[in-house]
């Protein structure tokens, strides 16, 4: 009965527009009541998971990205993508698709990436004459890559959902090839489409131009450097690593690029306060969600479901993708990497998927999320920066988004793009 309201609970919150953290909270609280427990229970549960010592890179790595965004770091990444592929056909759009994948790596945060990339190549293509809606497709489904690169917050809250047992070394090593491989499917499509839609090719710029681009835009991309090389070879921690990240993101905003000012660094800091604020609050109610679902074997009653249905791990892997995208439609990353991890992990484990993979599986499906209404958040934003529609964009969305699906399935089954990195790197 218990379980029950639980889910019907949630359900109906979620329904009723109540925010996820909210409908998470509210739901537990109708739950634990109906189980007959102290409610003070749920309350030591979810301090229990907020008071943890590796979410102090959360904020460290949220911060660092804010500085880099209102730092300046975004035109120069710009300009060295517009001069390595801007003379290919449809140059702005793959222009647009390799600034997202630098500046992602330096924010990761696909809102951020969007934002920032978004604010600077949206209004240069429709100037170009490149349609609205491709401009922004281009833009919303490039930025996805900041979900899995090295300053990814999103793979710190995996870790710990899913008990603290895998490492964020390994994820953050693990998360290099699948962004490559999202790169790589985003420069096909949007090429594809720029040849049947009849856009210009621009001009080379010159070995120089490059080279004077490349050194402008060098020292903000040397983070994702510097924090891979620092994890991998143990001079510090992930966690540390974000502490690094912020110091850097300082010294290289305010005494190289000298772009930082008092105002931008106190827009920063709200916003990753603000930002902070929310993954936390998530975090302490969805350790109360996941106690509840210990409690009642909601990852047995799953995995037994599946089975049922089949024990062919080629089909478990498709079913769980489909749980997963269905579910970021309408929840945000943060929150479905907390609910659905403890669930869908133990199953994904029994047939044979590596923890690290899973990882990469989850963050994959969770930005398709980001760009799939009724939440869709970093759809919302680029229709906003490109003053169109929604709907007007889900119509011709589709090479995009078959380019994405296509990485998520060789992801999930071919172990190596996820997994040989980090047994190269870790073993």
């Amino acid at each position: 009965m218990a379980l029950t309201t639980l889910c019907i609970a949630f359900v109906i919150l979620l329904l009723a527009g109540v925010p996820v953290a909210f409908a998470i909270g509210l739901a537990s609280i109708a739950a634990i009541l109906v189980e007959g427990l102290p409610v003070a229970v749920l309350f030591q549960q979810m301090m229990s998971g907020m008071n943890i010592f590796s979410f102090l890179a959360i904020p460290f790595f949220i911060l660092s990205g804010e500085l880099m965004l209102h730092g300046g770091i975004a035109d120069r990444i710009v300009n060295l993508a517009r001069s390595l592929v801007g003379h290919v056909r449809g140059g702005l759009g793959m222009s647009n698709v390799v600034a997202c994948t630098l500046f992602g790596g330096v924010s990761g945060s696909p809102v951020a990436d969007v934002s920032a990339m978004g604010s600077v190549m949206i209004p240069m293509m429709k100037k170009e004459g490149y349609h609205t809606d491709y401009a922004v497709n281009v833009t919303t489904h490039a930025s996805l890559v900041g979900a899995l690169m090295p300053t990814s917050h999103n793979m710190i809250i995996y870790s710990l959902a899913a008990g603290g047992t895998v490492s964020i070394g390994s994820l953050i090593a693990a998360g290099v090839v699948p962004a490559i491989v999202l790169t790589l499917s985003m420069l096909v499509a949007a090429y594809l489409v720029a040849i049947q839609r009849g856009y210009p090719a621009g001009t080379f710029p010159g070995r120089a131009a490059i080279g004077r681009a490349a050194v402008a835009a060098m020292p903000g991309l040397l983070i994702i450097v510097i924090i891979l090389a620092g994890i991998l070879t143990g001079v510090f921690t992930a966690t540390e690593s974000a502490a690094v990240a912020v110091v850097y993101s300082l010294l290289l905003t305010m005494l190289v690029y000298k772009s930082l000012t008092r105002e931008k660094f106190a827009k920063a800091a709200a916003k990753a306060v603000k930002t902070t604020g929310v993954v936390l609050l998530l975090i302490g109610v969805s350790t109360m969600f996941q106690y509840l679902m210990a409690l009642y074997s909601v990852a047995d009653l799953a995995g037994e479901a599946m089975s049922a249905i089949s024990t062919n791990p080629w089909v478990i892997f498709l079913m769980i993708n489909l749980i997963l995208f269905l579910l970021g439609t309408f929840m945000d990353m943060a929150s479905t990497i907390l609910i659905c991890t403890p669930i869908f992990l133990p199953i994904a484990e029994k047939f044979g998927m590596d923890p690290v993979q899973f990882g990469m599986v989850m963050l994959i499906n969770c930005a398709l999320g980001l760009n799939t209404p009724p939440v869709g958040t970093t759809q919302f934003v680029g229709c906003a920066i490109g003053g169109i529609s929604v709907g007007e964009v889900m119509r011709t969305i589709w090479p995009f988004y078959t380019a994405l699906v296509a990485a998520l399935l060789l992801v999930t089954y071919v172990p190596a793009f996820s997994m040989w990195l980090p047994q190269l790197l870790l073993k």
